[in-house]
């Protein structure tokens, strides 16, 4: 599960600059993030630094599992690198540490890339984050996409859990404009507000979406988003900045084999992988971590997804989030088919891949 977090309304990127120089408008931005920097770099203390660090977004949904194991274990380490992870309180801010070069890779929603992209923020689509996992949830007695008309969806602007039931109200040849949108505060809130009937239809993530399923007497999945997207939807990916790659793509290189690794051991070691994450990492329980993950897989090799993810930009345009499409320079698997070349003992033991996704 790619969490939601944080405020209900995605950041004004057409009102930031993404040059990375410092403007005086950028003043109080820049000094919340050197506060949240320095918070950050309080979780590391004691450890020394192993080379140039690469700084990453701190998430909280499954798709982050790879990147958190990867963290844990600090596997780029043996490479000269160290992963930083710099903590924003809501998912908007993630965005915009990304585009304005506080951090140099994030795993997002690739309708906030999307976003990002199409405002001129230096970035690309480098490897892959969580597939599937992602859910939608009707409360008793609507159980047919014509019974949603009039009634409130809960989600979150400009993402993945906005886009899926646009596109599957567009299946069934009903207007997004025939239904009520509420952006939630985040996860819990609206899983919450589903429950006490606040609103009538909901889309989430696993394990959330299984657990209103069980929870809420009559409560349907109307779709899992396997019928709509097909099996290994991407629903997050890992966003780089432009000048990591030109000026450390070796750094880069040794985060995204360590995501690798860490997407075996959790491929092979599943129980003793959530302990090791479950409380340090997520605030969850160790049942609802099996679920999310057993339903929303970690995958670092998206290349399958490459059409998908841009056929997507079909739906973020006509929903007014962006004016044009991405086109196929908006994601760049270099570093990542790199890194499958030099490790193919590796690569050929994991599960999930490209070849089988």
């Amino acid at each position: 599960m790619c969490d939601r977090i944080g405020c209900t309304h995605f950041p004004k990127l057409s009102e930031m600059d993404f040059s990375g120089a410092v403007q005086p408008s950028r003043r109080r931005f820049l000094k919340g993030a050197a506060a949240v920097s320095t918070i950050s770099m309080g979780m590391l203390a004691g450890t020394a630094h192993a080379g140039p660090a690469v700084k990453s977004t701190h998430g909280s949904g499954f798709c982050n599992l790879n990147i958190f194991l990867a963290h844990s274990r600090q596997y780029a380490k043996g490479a000269g690198t160290e992963l930083v992870f710099i903590n924003t309180p809501t998912s908007a801010e993630m965005v915009t540490f990304l585009g304005m070069g506080q951090v140099d890779i994030g795993l997002m929603p690739y309708t906030s890339f999307m976003a990002l992209y199409d405002k001129g923020a230096p970035v690309k689509i480098v490897a892959g984050g969580g597939v599937e996992g992602c859910a939608i949830v009707a409360r008793p007695g609507l159980d047919s996409p014509e019974k949603l008309k009039g009634k409130t969806l809960g989600t979150f602007q400009m993402d993945t859990l906005e886009v899926m039931p646009y596109d599957y109200l567009k299946k069934h040849k009903i207007s997004f404009k025939d239904v009520k949108v509420r952006y939630m505060g985040n996860t819990p809130e609206a899983v919450e507000a589903f429950k006490a009937g606040a609103i009538d239809w909901i889309c989430t993530i696993e394990p959330y979406a299984s657990a209103l399923v069980a929870d809420v007497k009559g409560a349907v999945m109307l779709t899992d988003g396997i019928d709509l997207y097909g099996k290994g939807y991407t629903d997050c990916v890992l966003a780089a900045r432009a000048s990591l790659m030109k000026d450390n793509p070796a750094g880069l290189k040794a985060i995204i084999k360590g995501m690798m690794q860490a997407q075996l051991d959790a491929e092979t070691q599943t129980e003793a992988v959530l302990k090791e994450l479950v409380g340090k990492y997520y605030k969850t329980s160790m049942e609802n971590a099996k679920i999310a993950q057993g339903k929303q897989p970690a995958v670092v090799d998206a290349r399958s997804q490459t059409d998908f993810i841009l056929q997507r930009t079909d739906s973020v345009v006509e929903m007014g989030y962006i004016k044009k499409k991405p086109g196929r320079d908006a994601i760049d698997w270099t570093l990542l088919e790199a890194v499958i070349k030099e490790n193919p003992d590796l690569y050929s033991k994991l599960k999930y891949k490209s070849a089988n996704a």
